[in-house]
Parts: structure tokens; C-alpha cells; sequence
């Protein structure tokens, strides 16, 4: 679903400063500017669903995604959140394999969409290009491989505390030390892997040891090294 609000500013398609896209040369770089389409997406809008055909994969210039799967009971569990600078679904892409995943939309977004046949262009006429890819999906690995540990050895307690040092690693903290990402206790425990009820207890629990502070949707850090300690890190 589209936003037919705006169109991207040249800033909002400019996919140069990516990481990825850092050892392109001028002629790669210019094909992948030919390429690219960048749209803008609002609010709740579902980028691609989990079983379909993907055609290319997507860098996000502004705004932020969730990546989740859905369950056998229809419960969400998110696997990631996606910001600026990151790229999604490249996995099921570089396999051909059907998306093993849902993007939504959770704040105005703007994606540039890369077709299948410049990745593969990419891939054939740029080692460094291709070194780096098998680098994010590596590590797309290992953080998979930290989740089932935390999974199967840490309580509902430590993961929570885990994933809130986890937000504030990849989305940084205002001049109040508030948490810059807004979202719904639902979200957090389909983060954490529990019920919604758990969440709550927990938050309200971290609150009075006085390691964070709770207003809403908004999260405040008060206490970096307790939290740290909670999760067992």
C-alpha cells in the first residue's frame, strides 16, 4: 500500500551513504540508481506478507519497520525492527526463496525497492559487494542463534531486560534518556516471546526497582547498569 500523500524527497532516494552500497563504483552505483524505485508508505501499511513471491529487496531511507512472523495462532513474533540505513528481505531473495517474513509499517516510512536482477549484477561484477551481503547474512544468523539460546536457557525477566538494551543499542535515547521508539506492550512481548500480561507485570517491576521509568508507550532509561544486570549479560 502506497502513500499517495508525498512523493520521497531526492534525500529520502539517495541509497548512496549505505554501507552496503560503499564499494560500488560509478558505473554499479549509476545502474543502481536507474534501477531503484523509492516510495513512501504510512502508517500500518504491509511492505511484503510471509509466503509471497519477492521481485527485490528493500532499503529503508527514513521511518520504521517490524519484521515478524505469525504463529500457528496467528500471534506475531517480531523478529527485528528495521530503520534507516537498514535493508530487508534480502535473505529470501538471495535463496529464492518465498518471504519468510511480514514487514509492516510502524512509522511514516521510505523504501527504495532493488530488483532481483541488479542484486544479481551486484553480486557478479563486485566481490566486496558480495563479501559484505554473506556478512549481514551471517549475522542475520548469529543473532538468530543468540534468540534461541536466550529462548531455551533465560527467564521471561533477563529477555525482556534484553531486548530493552537492544532497542536502546539500535534506536538511541533523546536528551531525556527516553527510548526513541514507540511501542505497544503487544509488541514487546511478541519481542520477548511471552504474554502480553507478563510484559506489563515486568515493566511495572523494572519501574519500581527504579531502572526505568514508564509513561505510556514511552520508555525512560534510569538505571543502564541494573538493567544490564537484570537481563545477565
Amino acid at each position: 500500500m502506497r502513500s499517495s500523500i508525498n512523493r520521497p524527497t531526492d534525500e529520502d532516494s539517495d541509497v548512496s551513504g549505505f554501507q552496503v552500497f560503499k564499494k560500488l563504483n560509478e558505473q554499479e552505483l549509476t545502474q543502481l540508481n536507474y534501477d531503484k524505485t523509492c516510495s513512501m508508505y504510512s502508517k500500518g501499511s504491509i511492505i511484503y506478507r510471509e509466503g509471497s513471491r519477492l521481485t527485490g529487496f528493500y532499503c529503508v531511507t527514513r521511518g520504521i519497520l517490524k519484521i515478524f512472523k505469525t504463529g500457528i495462532d496467528g500471534k506475531e513474533q517480531i523478529i527485528r525492527f528495521a530503520k534507516k540505513g537498514d535493508i530487508i528481505a534480502y535473505r529470501s531473495l538471495l535463496s529464492q526463496e518465498l518471504a519468510c517474513t511480514t514487514a509492516k509499517v510502524i512509522e511514516e516510512t521510505v523504501l527504495c525497492h532493488i530488483p532481483y536482477q541488479t542484486l544479481l549484477y551486484l553480486i557478479q561484477s563486485n566481490w566486496q559487494f558480495s563479501h559484505h551481503m554473506l556478512q549481514i547474512v551471517c549475522k542475520e544468523l548469529r543473532e538468530a542463534n543468540d534468540y534461541i539460546t536466550d529462548i531455551a536457557q533465560k527467564s521471561v525477566r533477563e529477555r525482556l531486560a534484553e531486548v530493552l538494551l537492544l532497542l536502546k543499542e539500535n534506536f538511541d535515547l533523546d536528551n531525556a534518556n527516553t527510548l526513541q521508539i514507540s511501542l505497544t506492550r503487544e509488541e514487546l512481548a511478541n519481542m520477548v516471546g511471552t504474554a502480553t500480561e507478563s510484559v506489563i507485570r515486568l515493566l511495572s517491576e523494572f519501574k519500581q526497582d527504579q531502572l526505568i521509568d514508564v509513561q505510556g508507550r514511552k520508555i525512560k532509561f534510569i538505571n543502564v547498569a541494573g538493567l544490564t544486570r537484570a537481563a545477565n549479560l
